[in-house]
């Protein structure tokens, strides 16, 4: 097992419970960053003594840099610091759980210092997947998926003879606040009821992505790169009550699930200890409290998001970094009530078909398909 980690957005939702895992676990911490909020970082370097902390936003860097002084963690900043701390020499591991594309470059810079990678940023994948994954292979490394549902996918594989047996993957959708609603009952949506997700803690961003369904969207892309799976052989359904948090289906139509209660704890101290399991402090699954399980079919009608991904999947090429892109914007906007929740859908899906379905070939081929995206996005909303 690792004996020391650097943990990338450690004062986010995953960051946070990566630490409760980190003192289960009894890690050391080699380095941690955060976007804007210093004062958890600053307590976070106080109990856990990194050689390193990084703020992301460099407006911050000047009064982070002075409170954490005499602590003798070097301050840092920016993508240049993030990419210090993906590559510090005393990490093991290198876990990335910050939000949005900032976390390609960190997520390929690891791969090439040759460090293994507990992945929980969604769009290093989307938007980079055949960079990455290169990446991963030429440098002779391990990617472990931190998202449930990769993770149960992930986990579901340990017992699979060889690919040509495996059929289909299945990733379970909480359904968000939204489940069961069409298109008119959402053109009224307030911030504060996308918001509201029925299970899942998590920050701001991602919960608008779960009530959009774009998350769903983007761990089908994810899943196709970290799988090798075609997008025709990832099923979704919708499964209220994220007990199950993801199924595969062999040639042979047996069906493996992982469960376990809503934490994200489980797949990132499986990522962390790989191949071994140790006892966590998650709660015990009792199947009796729930009484039952249901599942539903998608809505892609209504949830315009889900299909755009889909659609960029089958378009190839730059497409779901643009999918990716317009999505980062759109849903900042509808968090500033500067356009409806409606507007996300259609916005996605018309910057991503504007977007060419060319290869990437570099890292700036993704970025400039990234800011072409945004562009078209804010073009729009003006």
């Amino acid at each position: 097992m690792i004996k020391n980690i650097s943990i990338l957005g450690s004062t986010g939702s995953i960051g946070t419970q990566a630490l409760d895992v980190v003192d289960n676990l009894g890690l050391k911490v080699s380095a941690l960053t955060a976007n804007t909020n210093i004062s958890i970082l600053e307590e976070q370097v106080r109990k856990y003594k990194p050689a390193l902390a990084v703020v992301f936003d460099e407006s911050k860097f000047s009064d982070f840099k002075q409170r954490i002084a005499d602590t003798g963690t070097k301050a840092s900043c920016g993508m240049e610091g993030l990419i210090e701390a993906a590559t510090i020499n005393s990490a093991d591991l290198v876990l990335n759980s910050v939000v949005g594309m900032v976390g390609l470059q960190p997520t390929l810079s690891a791969a090439n210092a040759k460090k293994d990678i507990a992945l929980a940023n969604k769009e290093t994948l989307v938007a980079g997947g055949s960079l990455v994954m290169q990446a991963v292979k030429d440098n002779g490394v391990n990617l472990y998926p931190v998202d449930s549902e990769h993770s149960a996918i992930f986990q579901c594989l340990q017992g699979n003879p060889d690919s040509k047996a495996l059929k289909r993957l299945i990733l379970t959708a909480s359904g968000g606040p939204f489940f069961g609603k069409k298109i008119d009952e959402l053109k009224n949506v307030t911030v504060e009821q996308a918001l509201n997700h029925p299970n899942w803690d998590m920050g701001a961003k991602i919960t608008i992505d779960s009530a959009t369904m774009m998350n769903k969207g983007l761990e089908i892309i994810e899943a196709s790169w970290l799988f090798d799976m075609p997008a025709d052989k990832i099923d979704v359904v919708v499964h209220r009550e994220s007990v199950i948090h993801s199924m595969i289906e062999y040639v042979d139509n047996s069906v493996i699930a992982q469960l376990g209660v809503p934490d994200m704890r489980i797949p990132i101290q499986y990522a962390i200890t790989y191949p071994a399991r140790v006892p966590s402090p998650v709660k015990q699954l009792s199947l009796t409290d729930y009484q039952k399980l249901t599942f539903f079919e998608p809505d892609y009608d209504t949830f315009k998001c889900l299909r755009a991904c889909k659609l960029a999947i089958d378009r190839g090429g730059l497409c779901a970094a643009a999918a990716n892109g317009a999505n980062e914007v759109a849903n900042k906007m509808f968090r500033e009530r500067k356009i409806s929740f409606l507007d996300i859908g259609d916005l996605v899906t018309d910057a991503m078909l504007a977007q060419d379905n060319v290869e990437a070939k570099s890292v700036e081929d993704v970025l400039n398909a990234d800011k072409k995206a945004r562009e078209f996005v804010l073009e729009h909303i003006s």
